[in-house]
């Protein structure tokens, strides 16, 4: 009996040493990175130093390793940028252009930069990402599409993280939207919108930190304020889901885009790559992410969702 014993103890034992094994072998580890915003306390101080040893991060509730934490500056600034405007946005958006080209032409002389039009629910880009801001800017012109030809800026969006204009993996990649946020074809305030989520996951996966500068179509839901309202939501999900950030003057259009564009030149010069490892079943999914760091940044801009891949 004693020998018995034995065994049975033996056996169970070897299983609890086994099991594990198996559990680790079904879940795996995934691996993930994010572009993170961290600012200063005020305006014009010199950026965070944050230290690894701060930072705390969980993927989809699961306490995960961070294995790089590196500051988007100096050599590991390498950055490509595309602004995308709504073609149905209204006329007057000519007032604007004048911003637009001084914060292409303000960006270091390092960044790609490009910009297109929301067409018919493509990004149609004016050409290739390119260090030459002067020649970018100039081709900025009024935008000339129908009112709601746009379609869903969720589309274009979609279209351009899957077809980015560039190879390089080491890039940041960051897009702003000039847009009103109507989805023309679901016009209603729906956080589960397919086409919204939709723009998330496949920005998520292509790994694009979105801004939006809110810009009242010239559509017919546009005469309606809740039209307003559901769009500058829809927008705040989408940024809110990559890391970036939205911009609005209530329900009217803004005097001036410079204090947003200065805003985020600003973000864009505050930025850290994330490198985690993350338990993972099956295959890789795009999944929630959430940031703890210790530290005296005043506000701290993290991807709600990451793309975790094996």
């Amino acid at each position: 009996m004693k020998k018995l014993g034995m065994a049975i103890c033996m056996a169970a034992g070897t299983l609890a040493l086994i099991a594990p094994a198996f559990s680790n072998a079904a879940i795996g580890q995934g691996q993930g990175q994010a572009i993170v915003t961290v600012l200063p306390e005020k305006d014009g101080k010199a950026p965070v130093s944050i230290p690894q040893q701060d930072l705390r991060v969980r993927v989809n509730g699961k306490e995960s390793s961070i294995t790089n934490w590196v500051a988007l500056s100096g050599p590991n600034s390498n950055l490509e940028l595309v602004i995308l405007i709504d073609v149905s946005a209204r006329v007057n958006l000519g007032l604007q252009l004048r911003d637009i080209a001084s914060f292409i032409q303000s960006l270091p002389a390092n960044v790609k930069v490009s910009f297109g039009y929301m067409d018919f629910g493509s990004a149609a880009l004016a050409g290739p990402l390119s260090t030459d801001h002067a020649q970018v800017a100039s081709g900025l012109h009024v935008p000339n599409g129908f009112p709601g030809s746009s379609g869903s800026p969720y589309f274009c969006l979609s279209d351009l993280a899957k077809h980015w204009p560039s190879t390089d993996l080491s890039a940041r990649r960051e897009v702003v939207l000039i847009t009103d946020g109507v989805d023309n074809y679901s016009v209603r305030y729906d956080p589960e919108d397919p086409y919204v989520a939709a723009a998330i996951t496949d920005s998520v996966r292509a790994g694009l930190v979105v801004y939006s500068i809110y810009w009242r179509d010239r559509g017919r839901m546009d005469d309606f304020n809740y039209a307003s309202f559901d769009g500058q939501n829809l927008l705040a999900v989408v940024t809110q889901a990559t890391g970036g950030t939205s911009y609005w003057d209530g329900q009217g259009n803004p005097v001036s885009f410079r204090p947003y564009f200065d805003d985020i030149a600003w973000r864009l010069q505050n930025q850290y790559r994330l490198s985690f490892h993350s338990p993972l079943k099956g295959k890789s999914e795009v999944e929630s992410m959430a940031l703890k760091i210790g530290g005296p940044a005043a506000e701290v801009n993290a991807p709600q969702r990451v793309f975790v891949a094996h």
